[in-house]
């Protein structure tokens, strides 16, 4: 598995590689199918041919020996007959043009002649290699010759009858037999047997030569496919990088487009393309610029007027007993909403800081128990008048991380407050732990929950799940902003997990040490009795600038 990986690994990542290789492949398949083609026609014009020149002359060497027994009158004794035949035979073999030419001379499978001529054969071999299969249709068909190839074992013959040009253990063969009469003997069966060793000896030599043509053709192929693509891979290779240092922000980037052809085509529209890009963003860049510096200024400048009418508010405040019932309840909202309205001023001018990149971070290490116990005691107020128990669930080692403990109160302060507003009076449960990498604070609800989709968008600003929903508890909207920013800063996650009537958890994961990356979260998201209905949303590292 591990060799597959490494070997389908680099077709994957290299577009020319994956078309050298298909080429290569196929160029392979090709060759292999067109060569074999070739040498099996090779081959059998080879053995067609043979075999043709092999029945001429069997026909031509049979007749001449049969009219040899007609003329012959060593027939009185079997002596003399089989003498005779044997030195016929081999005259017959010596005579031959082909030296490598075997010559069998047997009696017919349907001979009953009482008279007996021994089986002669010659070249060296030491006994008959005919098939049964080729005497029996012999005897079926005695007017016309019959062949066949067989293979000629290297045993079948005497060590010094060998010919020099044999190469492999066996040989293919072609063997034709034809019927001779004998006048006091009846029939018999004259075989010829040519080996095709010099037939196969060509045959290996084209063999050799077309594995030597065929490796240097496909490598030829795939030299020409390395640098076809390599044509069309380059550009597109240099499309990619300057696609890679755009996204890295250099918006001067540029592809170099020369001549007229596609690859300069898509040089140019890439280019075109990356200059309204470029427009596009700065032109949101000056924007965004100009919206947080009105977003700062403004705060800035409503900050002296409202701390003149704060003044005079907590004198109007103060003296709220004096003045009729509705005056007095005036009296009252007024001053609440001056709270809000200090609060909302605030918020917007810590989301200002971070729309900028302006935020900084100063982790120290810090006990999360002590955090959370100081966050219970400043909302306790607000859960008494909610009517609402917390809970808190704190290893008796302590949870410390290396974190910016104002910025992680703040986190945990916002998120406790809207379990409280969302909770409906049930109990809420904050819950620390720790691994190796990450410490986590997990405050769980039991109210109204969360839709399907909502979980990422909690985070939005102003966001909320229920329009028509009052705030109870004066919320600006941006409190669960600024709280994934600044487990942004941390290079944490702040995640959200809810199903409608189950309630929900909102899960802050932070690196034990600032700067090291986190494995895994030490708490689970969801309930473990609810984890199959898991609707998380992990949210990427901060980075300055970037909301969202």
């Amino acid at each position: 598995m591990t060799f597959l990986r490494r070997l389908i690994g680099p077709l994957r990542r290299s577009l020319q590689l994956r078309v050298v290789t298909s080429t290569v492949l196929l160029g392979i398949l090709a060759v292999s199918l067109i060569g074999f083609n070739l040498f099996q026609s090779i081959a059998n014009g080879l053995q067609d041919d043979r075999v043709s020149r092999a029945e001429v002359e069997t026909k031509a060497v049979a007749a001449r020996i049969q009219e040899d027994f007609d003329n012959t009158d060593a027939t009185q004794t079997p002596d003399a007959l089989n003498t005779f035949a044997s030195d016929e035979i081999k005259k017959v073999a010596q005579s031959s043009s082909d030296s490598d030419r075997y010559v069998v001379f047997t009696r017919s499978l349907d001979n009953e002649s009482a008279v007996i001529i021994d089986t002669v054969v010659t070249g060296g071999l030491r006994e008959s290699p005919i098939p049964l299969t080729l005497r029996q249709a012999l005897d079926a068909d005695a007017a016309h010759q019959q062949s066949t190839i067989i293979a000629l074992d290297r045993g079948a013959l005497t060590a010094e009858s060998i010919p020099t040009t044999w190469q492999h253990p066996t040989i293919p063969a072609v063997v034709v037999g034809t019927r001779v009469e004998v006048r006091t003997a009846e029939n018999y069966d004259l075989f010829f047997i040519y080996p095709l060793d010099r037939e196969q000896a060509t045959l290996d030599l084209i063999r050799r030569l077309f594995l030597i043509g065929g490796a240097l053709l496909v490598t030829l192929v795939g030299a020409i496919a390395w640098l076809v693509t390599r044509q069309v891979v380059s550009p597109v290779r240099r499309a990619a990088a300057v696609a890679e240092r755009l996204s890295l922000g250099n918006l001067n980037e540029r592809m170099s487009a020369r001549g007229a052809d596609d690859l300069a085509l898509l040089g140019r529209s890439f280019n075109a393309m990356a200059d309204h890009l470029q427009s596009q963003i700065r032109q949101l860049e000056d924007l965004s610029r100009v919206q947080q510096v009105f977003v700062s200024d403004v705060s800035h400048e409503l900050r002296t007027p409202l701390t003149t009418i704060r003044m005079a508010a907590d004198l109007i405040h103060d003296s709220r007993g004096e003045f009729p019932p509705a005056l007095g309840r005036s009296a009252e909202l007024l001053n609440t909403e001056l709270d809000r309205f200090e609060e909302l001023l605030a918020d917007l001018l810590e989301i200002s800081r971070f729309d900028a990149g302006a935020a900084a971070l100063e982790p120290e290490q810090a006990d999360l128990g002590g955090v959370v116990r100081r966050v219970v005691e400043a909302v306790d107020g607000l859960a008494r008048r909610k009517e609402t128990k917390v809970k808190t669930v704190i290893p008796k080692q302590g949870v410390v991380a290396e974190v910016d403990a104002r910025r992680v109160e703040r986190i945990v302060r916002n998120l406790l407050v809207n379990a409280i507003e969302h909770g409906e009076g049930r109990p809420i449960t904050i819950t620390l732990a720790q691994n190796a990498t990450a410490a986590a604070i997990a405050v769980r609800d039991h109210g109204v929950g969360l839709r399907p989709g909502e979980a990422g968008l909690v985070f939005n600003r102003f966001w909320r799940a229920d329009p028509a929903r009052a705030r109870t508890t004066g919320g600006t909207g941006l409190g669960l902003a600024i709280s994934l920013e600044d487990a942004r800063l941390h290079d944490g996650w702040l995640q959200a997990w809810g199903e409608p009537g189950q309630g929900s958890v909102f899960r802050l994961t932070l690196p034990r040490h600032a700067g090291e990356p986190i494995g895994e979260s030490p708490l689970p998201l969801a309930p473990p009795e609810l984890a199959d209905k898991d609707a998380t949303t992990k949210l990427r590292p901060y980075r300055p600038g970037v909301i969202g």
